[in-house]
């Protein structure tokens, strides 16, 4: 798939203001700091699309952004991260939890985890969760840049045990990226625009 253009469209941190359009949506979603911004700014090869921080939580609402006029990209919040009130932290994770459950556009979600980081407990609690309410997701790993090739395989081959270790009887699917180096990008593309293809046909 190529992006010949990615807009932003609207952010809220209500569901039911999110675009009323029957396209499918793809949200991605990770702790902070884990290079989600990043990754979505590579994806579209737009430089400030989603807005980078050093900060954590700098994403505070639901984004979406519309691909190619015919699917929607969506920057969702950072989970598990700090400096923010516990309050906030529960409207957030609330809007989360709402846009999950809710939206019916959504077809898959990208949990986003660092590469270079062992299996955090936080992450491993969200897609059992995600896996409970059958919400469909991927496994994106990113920062793959800042590791040697058999250090990749050794990290997610010891994401995917862990991942099997626990409630998981088969591994979600997972890329490996980069945004300094473009890793992963057409293959997470392909894997999208071969949704698109299935879910346009059975709309019609």
């Amino acid at each position: 798939m190529k992006i010949k253009s990615a807009n932003f469209v609207m952010s809220n941190s209500n569901v039911a203001k999110c675009p009323k359009e029957l396209l499918p949506e793809y949200a991605f979603i990770g702790r902070s700091n884990v290079g989600k911004s990043s990754l979505i700014n590579m994806l579209t090869q737009r430089k400030s699309l989603a807005k980078t921080s050093g900060r954590p939580g700098k994403t505070q609402l639901i984004n979406h952004f519309k691909i190619n006029e015919n699917w929607f990209l969506v920057d969702l919040p950072g989970y598990g991260y700090a400096r923010v009130s516990k309050k906030d932290k529960k409207t957030f994770q609330k809007y989360i939890t709402d846009y999950f459950l809710e939206r019916q556009q959504l077809v898959c979600a990208f949990v986003l985890v660092d590469i270079r980081h062992e299996p955090q407990k936080v992450d491993l609690e969200f897609m059992e969760w995600m896996g409970e309410n059958q919400i469909p997701f991927c496994l994106i790993f990113t920062k793959a840049d800042k590791l040697k090739p058999k250090a990749i395989e050794n990290h997610v081959n010891t994401y995917l045990k862990a991942l099997l270790e626990g409630v998981w009887e088969e591994a979600p699917k997972y890329f490996v990226t980069s945004s300094s180096n473009g890793l992963g990008k057409e293959e997470l593309l392909a894997f999208i625009e071969d949704i698109n293809i299935n879910y346009f046909k059975e709309i019609k």
